[in-house]
């Protein structure tokens, strides 16, 4: 599998590894070997699951909004700055995050918890190295998204034109 351009060289296998270590330690801790998830005789499953609800459909919003960048048929060329990348530099690293955590969350799984915190390290490492190459390849129009753009949280946007300015400035 060869990376595209400004893509880590070993971002997709290693987050097919990281998807595989993943599984094999939440399936044999939550449901087999239960090492570590003591934590949830003290919240409900009914709590867990909703929680865990609420993070698979923000991450499966993530993932749809931001699936263009890794289409075939219509791959962005310039900076993107709609859907999801209006509010976050990295929704699809992000949706990964999110799921990990929903089922994390879902069977209060300490262990896998230590392992999604090694995912997330992972997934901005990688993030980091193709930020460098959009600064690279962008130049300032990139360096301006990323001052109003958060890396994993959405920023609050300011309120007015005037504002934002002020803020961008501030930032230099």
């Amino acid at each position: 599998m060869k990376a595209r351009a400004g893509e880590h060289p070993f971002g997709d296998p290693g987050q097919l590894i990281a998807l595989g270590a993943f599984l094999v330690v939440w399936i044999g801790d939550s449901f087999f070997l239960r090492a570590s998830t003591a934590l949830s005789a003290f919240v409900p499953l009914a709590v867990r699951l909703i929680v865990c609800a609420v993070l698979l459909i923000v991450a499966l919003l993530l993932f749809r909004s931001g699936h263009v960048v890794v289409s075939h048929e219509r791959r962005p060329t310039g900076v993107l700055t709609t859907g999801a990348f209006r509010y976050v530099r990295h929704p699809l690293y992000l949706a990964s995050l999110l799921t990990y955590l929903g089922l994390t969350v879902s069977t209060a799984s300490l262990l896998t918890l230590g392992l999604t915190i090694g995912i997330f390290v992972f997934h901005d490492y990688i993030a980091g190295y193709e930020e460098r190459f959009m600064e690279t390849h962008f130049g300032e129009e990139y360096a301006r998204y990323k001052r109003v753009t958060g890396k994993w949280i959405p920023r609050i946007p300011a309120a007015s034109p005037a504002k934002a300015r002020a803020r961008e400035k501030d930032t230099r």
